[in-house]
C-alpha cells in the first residue's frame, strides 16, 4: 500500500510539474528592467535617423536616445546591430479587446443596445486576455483604439497598450465620444432599399441627431448655471457634456463624400471644438474642404475596395495620400479586429500609391499620437516619452520584416503569440508524421 502510494504521488507529481512547464511555456512574462538597446539604427520619426545609436530605457520611460550614450550599470545590453528601432505602431480605429469570434456573438463586446449611449465605455469592456492582443503586439502593433458601433451615438472608445492584466493599466491616456453620422446613401449591395426609402430614413436620423445634440447643449447650459448641483442624474447628456464643452474628442464615422460636406457644415455651424473624422473613405473627392475646416482625419481600411463601381481599383489606397497632399492631418487604421497586425501593410499600400514613406510612416505613429493627444507620451523615439518601441530588421511596412523585440511602457512583451505556438508546435511535429 505505501509502495503504491508513492507511486501515484509521484505520478500526480510529475503531472503538476508538467502542467506547470507547459504552462509557464506557453505563457511567458514580460519584463520590466533596465534595458540598454545599442548599435541601432534609430527612426526617431520626429527627429530623423539615427546611425550607430543608443537607447535607454528605465521605469518605463526612455531615458536617453543618441549616440555618445552612457550605458547604466544595471543595464541590459542588447545588441541591435543591423537592426532598426521603430516607436510602438497606433492603430487609431479597431475592436480588439472587445470582439475574438466574428461568427459567435457572445464573444462581441463593442455594439450595446440603444441608439444613443455615448456613456457606454469600451474601456470596460476590454477583455486583456483576448488571444487577438499578443497576435497583434508581436507585429509591432503596441498601441489601438478600442472602438464601439452601432448606433447613432454608440459609446466611448478607448486607446489602449496592449499589454495589461486589466483594462486600467492598459490604458493609455485617450477617451473620445463615438459617433455614427447618418448615412444618406446605400449602405452596400446588399441594401435593397428604394430612393425614397433612403432619403426618409437619412432625413429621421438626422433629426435625431439634431434632437441630441440639441439636448446635450441645453443639459450644458443647466449644469453651468447650477454649477452641476441640482440636476437630475442623465447618463446620456453627462458622457456628452465634456464633448460639448470642447474637453473631450467627438469620434465622427463618415464616408461619403456628401456626407463628409455634410458633417463639414454641422460641426461647424454647432462650433464643435474637438473633432476627428473617422472612416473617409471618399474624403480624397472632398480633400480641400476637410483641409479648410481643418480637422483630422484616421482613414481606413486602405486594404480595400473602391466605394463605387466606376473608381479606379486603387482609388482607395491612394486616398490617405490625397488628404494628406491636400493639407489634411492623416492617421491610418485598419477598422479591424484579428488583422489589426496588419497595420503597417495597409501604411504601405499608402506609400506605394502617393503617399511618401515618412507621412506613411507618421500616419501610424506620431500623427495618431498628435490627433488623439497623447503625442507627449507615444509616438515617437525621444527622451521623456513612454519606453513603448519596437526593435526589427527592416522596415515595418514591407512584409519579410521581422520584429525582433517590443517593449511596451518599458516591459519587455514576450514574443510568443496563437500562431507563434502553432509554427513551433508543427514546425517539429513529435511523433511526427507516421510513415505507414
Amino acid at each position: 500500500m505505501k509502495n503504491r502510494f508513492h507511486i501515484v504521488l509521484g505520478a500526480i507529481t510529475t503531472i503538476v510539474i508538467g502542467l506547470i512547464w507547459q504552462t509557464e511555456a506557453q505563457s511567458p512574462k514580460g519584463k520590466t528592467g533596465t534595458f540598454a538597446l545599442t548599435n541601432a539604427t534609430i527612426e526617431t520619426i520626429t527627429k530623423g535617423t539615427i546611425a550607430n545609436g543608443t537607447v535607454i530605457l528605465k521605469g518605463g520611460k526612455i531615458v536617453e536616445v543618441g549616440t555618445s550614450v552612457a550605458i547604466p550599470s544595471d543595464a541590459e545590453v542588447i545588441d541591435c546591430n543591423g537592426l532598426k528601432i521603430y516607436p510602438g505602431m497606433i492603430d487609431g480605429g479597431t475592436t480588439v479587446g472587445l470582439s475574438e469570434v466574428g461568427s459567435d456573438k457572445k464573444t462581441q463586446d463593442f455594439n450595446e443596445a440603444g441608439e444613443v449611449v455615448p456613456q457606454v465605455k469600451a474601456l470596460t469592456a476590454v477583455n486583456p486576455n483576448s488571444a487577438v492582443i499578443p497576435v497583434t503586439r508581436v507585429s509591432g502593433v503596441t498601441t489601438v483604439i478600442a472602438k464601439p458601433d452601432g448606433g447613432l451615438f454608440p459609446g466611448t472608445a478607448a486607446l489602449i497598450n496592449l499589454f495589461g492584466y486589466t483594462p486600467d493599466q492598459m490604458y493609455a491616456g485617450f477617451e473620445g465620444v463615438v459617433m455614427n453620422f447618418p448615412n444618406t446613401g446605400r449602405r452596400g449591395f446588399f441594401d435593397r432599399r428604394s430612393d425614397d426609402e433612403i432619403k426618409k430614413a437619412a432625413e429621421k436620423s438626422l433629426k435625431k441627431l439634431d434632437e441630441v445634440w440639441d439636448k446635450a447643449v441645453q443639459y450644458h447650459k443647466l449644469d453651468s448655471a447650477m454649477k452641476g448641483k441640482g440636476l437630475d442624474y442623465y447618463p446620456e447628456m453627462e458622457a456628452l457634456l465634456p464633448v460639448v464643452r470642447g474637453e473631450r474628442m467627438l469620434m465622427i464615422e463618415v464616408n461619403a463624400a456628401k456626407d463628409i460636406q455634410a458633417v463639414l457644415k454641422w460641426v461647424a455651424d454647432r462650433k464643435i471644438r474637438k473633432v476627428a473624422l473617422t472612416g473617409v473613405t471618399e474624403g480624397w473627392r472632398v480633400a480641400d474642404e476637410i483641409a479648410k475646416a481643418k480637422i483630422p482625419v484616421i482613414t481606413g481600411p486602405v486594404i480595400a475596395i473602391p466605394t463605387r463601381d466606376y473608381d479606379r481599383y486603387d482609388q482607395i489606397y491612394a486616398n490617405p495620400g490625397l488628404m494628406k497632399k491636400a493639407g489634411v492631418k492623416v492617421a491610418i487604421r485598419t477598422a479591424g479586429t484579428e488583422n489589426v497586425r496588419n497595420l503597417p501593410y495597409h501604411a504601405g499600400f499608402a506609400a506605394a500609391y502617393g503617399m511618401s514613406k515618412e507621412d506613411a510612416l507618421r500616419a501610424i505613429t506620431i500623427e495618431p499620437a498628435e490627433i488623439l493627444g497623447v503625442n507627449d507620451k507615444l509616438g515617437s523615439v525621444e527622451k521623456g516619452k513612454n519606453a513603448t518601441l519596437i526593435v526589427c530588421d527592416g522596415d515595418p511596412m514591407e512584409t519579410k520584416t521581422q520584429i525582433k523585440y517590443v517593449f511596451i511602457d518599458g516591459w519587455m512583451v514576450p514574443m510568443v503569440s496563437r500562431q507563434t505556438l502553432l509554427y513551433d508546435e508543427f514546425l517539429k511535429r513529435e511523433p511526427g508524421v507516421s510513415k505507414n
